[in-house]
C-alpha cells in the first residue's frame, strides 16, 4: 500500500465547485445533487475565493422574492480555509479541528482548486496494513536512527499499535525512537519495553 503522507495522497481529485455568479437556487440544487454540505467558490482564474455552505444559505435575505438575485459571491464565507496538496495529513486534521470543518478545498501553489479533502479521507491512513507500518518503522529505526549493529530492536504492530522491545545503546535513544515511530502514518500508539546498558 502506498505511504499516505500528504493531503495529495488521500484527497478527492474530482470536486464540484461554483463560480461567484452562481445563483442561490443553483447552489441549493448542486448541494442536493452531490450530497455535500458546502462548495468552494472560484474566481475566473480558478482560485478559491470563498466557500458557500448550507449555513450560509440559511442566512439568505429574508424576502423570498430576492433569493433568485442572490449569488455565491454574496453568500460565501471568505476568505476560504484551504489546505495545500503538499500539506501533511496531521496538519490538515488540525486545521479541520480548529475550524470545526468537515471538508477542506485543496489548492496548488497558485491557490487554484485541485481537489477536496474530508475527515473520512484523512482517516484512510489508519487503514494501512500493520505489516506496512511495521516495515516502515523497522527501516526508519534501524537504518536512519540507530548506528548499524549497535542495537537490537523488535517491532510488532497490531491494529495500528506499535510494540517496540529489545536493547538500545543509550537510554536517551528511547524517546527519539518512540517519537519517530509515532510519526509513521497509521500509527495509533507506541508502547515500549527496552533494556538499556547499566552504567557503572
Amino acid at each position: 500500500m502506498k505511504h499516505l503522507r500528504s493531503v495529495e495522497d488521500v484527497m478527492t481529485h474530482a470536486v464540484i465547485s461554483v463560480d461567484q455568479g452562481t445563483a442561490f437556487k443553483d447552489i441549493v440544487e448542486a448541494l442536493r445533487m452531490w450530497n455535500v454540505s458546502a462548495l468552494p467558490v472560484l474566481a475566473q482564474d480558478g482560485q478559491v475565493v470563498g466557500v458557500v455552505s448550507e449555513a450560509d444559505l440559511l442566512l439568505k435575505p429574508k424576502a423570498s422574492d430576492t433569493a433568485h438575485d442572490t449569488t455565491a459571491e454574496q453568500l460565501m464565507t471568505r476568505p476560504a480555509v484551504t489546505v495545500t496538496q503538499s500539506a501533511t495529513i496531521p496538519a490538515a486534521a488540525r486545521l479541520m479541528a480548529r475550524g470545526h470543518l468537515k471538508r477542506l478545498p485543496v489548492v496548488d501553489r497558485d491557490s487554484r482548486l485541485v481537489g477536496v479533502v474530508s475527515r473520512g479521507d484523512l482517516l484512510k491512513v489508519f487503514l494501512r496494513p500493520d505489516e506496512d507500518i511495521g516495515a516502515e518503522i523497522r527501516e526508519l529505526i534501524m537504518y536512519q536512527l540507530i548506528p548499524h549493529g549497535s542495537a537490537e530492536v523488535h517491532v510488532h504492530v497490531a491494529n495500528g499499535i506499535v510494540y517496540l522491545n529489545g536493547s538500545l545503546p543509550d537510554p536517551a535513544m528511547e524517546d527519539v525512537v518512540v517519537r519517530a515511530a509515532g510519526t509513521v502514518p497509521g500509527v495509533v500508539d507506541v508502547k515500549t519495553d527496552f533494556t538499556v546498558p547499566v552504567s557503572a
